[in-house]
């Protein structure tokens, strides 16, 4: 186990850089526009442009600002935007969950985007919206995918039969032939990353890195932090929610609120809910979360599971939350907490965008993942490269909590 806070965690890309001054700027940003993948004649041309993404909040949470930073740097183009649902099935059970993601929620919020192709989760739905998306004869495509890049290649190119292609590309075996066949679709491309290849890095500074290469932009590392805007209604539901439960107060008559996460979409990367009992049981016998509350996080299709754990346990000042009708219930809720402890998940990220201090618990494969303001976040990293998060301890929680000044 290896806990890193704002001394340890070394994930500050831009920490060995020379700083802001100390170069032209002017001469960098001429020389990113000289040498972008996307030529500047064609985007002054071009009235709209696709984007292609297989999209988690996580990755959202960085690559807002990227979609930001164009939208500025192009405000005459269109942004349209195809989330591709890698979950897509034919089982009509699961439509209404796939339907719901989260992140559209999101996305409709955020003014850069014109259109959002977000009917994928269906064959019948992303046929339909395959075909929308023909229609609309895009000068400019960009895929994002980081998952089967060749197929996205594809999928860019049959979108878009006439127009300007680009993508990521991966290194092909000499002998793996449709893979070499489906990356000549590609008009150009940028490399994919790996954590070896960019060490040291954080996921912001190789989206952004991104941005820099396909059409000349800068993000300055400042600007990749993320923002979350929360509508003013979820404000007040949340308020409301946190009277409702007993968690009222302000200034020192507030009661500390804890927020646990333990859900990530891979079973390597989440924690058992009976460690979260455990971990709040642990807590209330702590002289300094005697008081506090706490709300743990359950997916929808969980609910019911969760609710039968906890009502076996009686835990006092616990309460359940899942946020089953909008997005922004969560960082709504996120907001008002004193402390948030999540698995490796966007959790641990939104915590980051709402400035609440956060205990991440992660795996040592991908270490440009964790959230990246050190000042607000304790990383508890395994032992072992091939530990799952299950492996980190209460105990190791508690050592963390002891660094906490809340």
């Amino acid at each position: 186990m290896k806990i890193s806070s704002e001394q340890t965690l070394k994930l500050d890309s831009w920490g060995g850089h020379a700083q802001p001054g100390a170069f032209d700027t002017d001469w960098l940003a001429d020389t990113a526009a000289r040498t972008a993948l996307v030529d500047r004649a064609l985007l002054a041309r071009a009235d709209r442009i696709l984007f292609i993404a297989h999209l988690a909040l996580g990755d959202f949470t960085y690559l807002q600002s990227c979609f930001s930073a164009f939208a500025r740097a192009f405000p005459h183009l269109k942004i349209d935007l195809w989330v591709d649902e890698r979950r897509r099935t034919r089982r009509a059970a699961d439509w209404p969950h796939l339907k719901k993601y989260a992140l559209y929620d999101w996305l409709a919020e955020c003014p850069c985007f014109d259109k959002v192709y977000n009917e994928t989760y269906s064959p019948a739905l992303y046929k339909a919206s395959l075909q929308e998306a023909k229609q609309q004869d895009y000068p400019i495509v960009v895929s994002l995918a980081v998952l089967d890049r060749h197929k996205y290649a594809g999928l860019a190119r049959k979108i878009s039969p006439h127009g300007f292609v680009v993508g990521q590309k991966k290194r092909v075996r000499p002998y793996d032939l449709p893979k070499h066949l489906a990356y000549r679709k590609l008009d150009a491309f940028i490399s994919a990353y790996s954590t070896a290849s960019h060490p040291d890095q954080h996921i912001s500074d190789i989206y952004a890195d991104w941005f820099t290469q396909l059409f000349g932009i800068t993000i300055p590392p400042a600007a990749r932090y993320p923002v979350l805007s929360i509508p003013d209604r979820w404000m007040d539901y949340a308020r409301g929610q946190f009277a409702a439960w007993g968690f009222g107060g302000t200034g020192v008559t507030a009661p500390k609120v804890v927020f646990l996460n333990a859900y990530s979409k891979s079973v390597e990367r989440s924690w058992p809910l009976e460690r979260v009992i455990e971990l709040i049981r642990t807590m209330q016998r702590d002289a300094a979360w005697h008081d506090a509350g706490f709300i743990v996080n359950v997916v929808p299709e969980d609910l019911a599971r969760a609710r039968a754990l906890f009502a076996r346990h009686d835990l006092a000042r616990t309460h359940l939350f899942s946020a089953e009708d909008n997005f922004f219930q969560l960082p709504a809720i996120l907001s008002l907490c004193k402390l948030i402890v999540s698995v490796e998940t966007a959790v641990m990220h939104l915590a980051n965008a709402v400035h609440v201090p956060v205990i991440a618990l992660m795996r040592q494969k991908n270490p440009e993942w964790a959230p990246i303001d050190k000042h607000n976040s304790t990383v508890i990293t395994v032992a072992r490269r091939d530990d799952w998060v299950d492996k980190i301890g209460v105990d190791e929680v508690m050592a963390a909590l002891a660094w906490q000044t809340l």
